[in-house]
């Protein structure tokens, strides 16, 4: 238990992590945009996440939304940019290998806590816990890095008539999601390394197979 310690943190940790990249995922607040026109844009204001689009309106309401209108993407849209496409396919799977991770964690820990000395049981565990978390942390650089030079360089996106959204805004900056998405993938590579770091502790009693 005395060497385990770190690998602990690296599941609290990582648990932090994880929990921050779910939520980049479902934050809307990708890009934010500054339009001229608020004509139907009313606050002038428009958020660009990467399953919808979202602004405040008082000529266009959508259903369940009090004076916000939202249009979701499809997966059929052309028009939607790599970044976003990269961004819902790798934060899924990054969602996914966290969630690994976090499962190999947790055998490994119940193992160490519970007396069982057999390395095969433990080392290997935390070791392939800790590739999870970073591969998973990579999933989330990757999106989160591209969106953000998007941003950095006022990249326009095609939206079509159906969206009222202009193609350009006069100016656009990182949303919410961003920042929280790099703290996501600083925990998450931050547990990895502590998972990684493991070394089964070698003494008399110890059960090799």
């Amino acid at each position: 238990v005395s060497t385990s310690h770190l690998q602990l943190a690296a599941f609290a940790v990582g648990t932090v992590g994880w929990i921050l990249c779910t939520v980049s995922m479902g934050i809307v607040e990708w890009r934010v945009w500054h339009v001229d026109n608020t004509t139907i844009i009313s606050s002038g204001i428009a958020w660009v996440g990467i399953w919808k689009v979202c602004f405040i309106s008082y000529l266009h309401v959508s259903p369940g939304y009090r004076e916000q209108f939202c249009h979701k993407f499809s997966g059929h849209d052309s028009f939607i940019p790599h970044e976003i496409f990269a961004a819902q396919g790798l934060l899924l799977i990054a969602m996914f290998m966290g969630l690994l991770g976090l499962a190999a964690t947790i055998f490994a820990l119940r193992n160490v806590y519970m007396g069982i000395t057999h390395k095969t049981l433990i080392a290997p565990f935390f070791l392939v816990g800790g590739c999870f978390y970073i591969f998973a942390g990579l999933c989330v650089l990757i999106p989160v890095s591209w969106n953000f030079y998007s941003v950095t360089h006022n990249q326009s996106i095609a939206f079509p008539p159906s969206y009222y959204m202009p193609s350009s805004p006069a100016a656009q900056e990182a949303g919410a999601a961003i920042p929280v998405g790099i703290v996501a993938v600083i925990l998450l590579l931050l547990s990895g390394t502590f998972s990684l770091s493991y070394r089964f502790p070698m003494t008399a009693n110890t059960v090799m197979k």
